[in-house]
Formats: structure tokens, sequence, C-alpha cells
């Protein structure tokens, strides 16, 4: 009996050692992962200026009063359907130059209104042009255009009244190409 118990004593002592063992591994293998968690990340270089690919400055240019602005309408305009105020996209037909140095280039958006409507006349003006992302308030003088729309009868039915409603119309095509002249100078962006 005596062996039995030393060996009991003695197996107690060694599970009891084995325990305390499994419980410090345990403890030690909770607070790595905490630590291994808190990673330093590595600096990162600054990043490298190049100076050839930085955007250069610009310079304001004045485009002068009188100056000629070349544009197309983009949407049909006309005097029964459009009222002052209401505004039209464009572009421009032709590159615009100060200097022999082109300022605003051909195909830039511009934006223009109605300043007149009545039925045998339409006037419109330039009211922006976008460049580089922005807008840029433009006085241009008005432009008429004096063709009227045809007056066709679809069907023999059609009623006189219609008929001459139709011949007071004004339009302005899509696609118009029209000459305007800036009412004001304006100072426009060119790249140096």
């Amino acid at each position: 009996m005596f062996d039995s118990q030393g060996h009991r004593k003695l197996w107690l002592v060694a599970a009891a050692a084995g325990l305390l063992t499994i419980a410090g591994c345990s403890n030690q293998a909770t607070t790595e992962p905490v630590h291994a968690a808190k990673k330093v990340e590595p600096k990162k270089p600054a990043p490298v200026v190049n100076k050839e690919k930085a955007p250069q400055p610009t310079a304001m240019v004045t485009v002068p009063k009188g100056t000629a602005i070349n544009a197309t309408v983009g949407q049909t305009l006309a005097s029964n359907k459009n009222h002052v105020g209401d505004t039209f996209a464009g572009s421009l037909s032709a590159p615009v130059k100060v200097a022999g140095k082109t300022v605003i280039p051909k195909g830039t958006h511009v934006t223009g209104r109605v300043v007149t409507v009545k039925k045998k006349e339409l006037k419109v003006a330039l009211a922006s042009v976008e460049l580089h992302g922005k807008s840029y308030q433009l006085e241009t003088n008005s432009v008429a255009n004096p063709a009227k729309s045809p007056a066709k009868a679809e069907t023999k039915n059609v009623k006189a009244t219609t008929q001459k409603d139709k011949k007071d119309v004004t339009t302005l095509p899509a696609k118009s190409q029209l000459t305007f002249k800036l009412a004001k100078a304006v100072s426009i962006p060119a790249k140096g």
C-alpha cells in the first residue's frame, strides 16, 4: 500500500506540474498573438516629385472686346417653343486666338441663351465658355436667325390659321454656325 500511495502522490505531483506547465504555456500563447497584432508598419518612402510632370502654371490672357467667336448650335431652337432666358449647348467651330496664339481651342463647349423671342424673330447670345474644367462668363452681341420654318401642309384638311401660325415660327436649326462678337473683354487662363 505504501508503494501505491507513493506512486499516487508522485502521479498527482507530476499531474499538477504538468497542468501548471500547460497553464503557463497557454498564458504565454494568448499574450504572444496580442504582441504580434501590434506590428509596426515599415515607413513608406516620401513620394518623389517629378518637376517635369508638374502642371505648368497658367497665365491669364485677355480676349479683347470685339473678338469674333464662331460657334455651332447644338440643338434646334424655335420661337414657338423657346423662351427668353432658355439656355442651349454649343461648341466652338473655330479656335479663338489672341496675338496669333490659340487661347480657346476649336470644339470647346459653350453655353448660349435666348435673348429675344418673337413670332418672326429669335435672337441668341453666348453666355459662357467651359475651359480647363471651369466656366467663364461671356458677354456677346445677340445674333438673329431670319430663317423661318417651312409651312408644309401634311393634309388638305389643315386650317388656314394653322398654316399662318407655322409661317410665323422662326427656327434656329441644330448645327447652325453663328458668329458672335465679344461685347466685353474676358480673361481666360492659357497654359504658359
